[in-house]
């Protein structure tokens, strides 16, 4: 198991990230940074198993919006994955993107969109005690923590989950 100094800005910035990411957007379950791929895999809990065509619609609409927001920000969409998961009467909905490309408004208008689509079946974990200050430092943090592991590549693969209200986050 590799040691980490106590100020590695790699893991930091990573680990800040994963934290922003789920404070700021209650939809996301569970997050994963992968740095052999650089990607993140954002995984999104449905208290209902979609048909197989309700899932091919989703995924086509997920994917033409991204090509209409990355071709309007003038960025290369390369990696974009939609994969559905079931577990007795739940579906893990889990959307792979690199880390290059993704922005913070890119994974605003996923998250607006599986809201429009699924409606009361995401399974989202409000947190009442944010406050909208909170979270527009949490969107500032977003920001920064992308560009930052977008300069610097991180050799540490990161998970970070809901538990109980709380976020979590552990090095794989």
């Amino acid at each position: 198991m590799p040691k980490y100094k106590q100020y590695d800005e790699q893991v930091s910035d990573g680990v800040n990230l994963l934290i922003s990411i789920l404070v700021r957007y209650p939809e996301i379950g569970r997050i994963g940074f992968d740095p052999q791929s650089n990607s993140l895999k954002l995984t999104f809990l449905l208290s209902t198993i979609p048909s197989n065509i309700e899932f091919s619609n989703i995924k086509n609409l997920l994917l033409n919006s991204l090509i209409a927001y990355t071709t309007l920000e003038d960025v290369s969409l390369s990696t974009f994955d939609v994969l559905l998961d079931t577990y007795d009467q739940v579906a893990m909905l889990s959307i792979f993107r690199d880390v290059h490309t993704i922005s913070k408004g890119e994974i605003a208008l996923l998250i607006a969109l599986l809201r429009g689509k699924f409606k009361n079946h995401l399974i989202t974990d409000f947190n009442d005690s944010l406050l909208e200050e909170d979270l527009l430092i949490q969107e500032e943090v977003i920001e920064d923590m992308l560009t930052n592991i977008k300069k610097h590549h991180t050799e540490n693969r990161l998970i970070g989950i809901r538990e109980d209200g709380r976020v979590l986050v552990f090095n794989k």
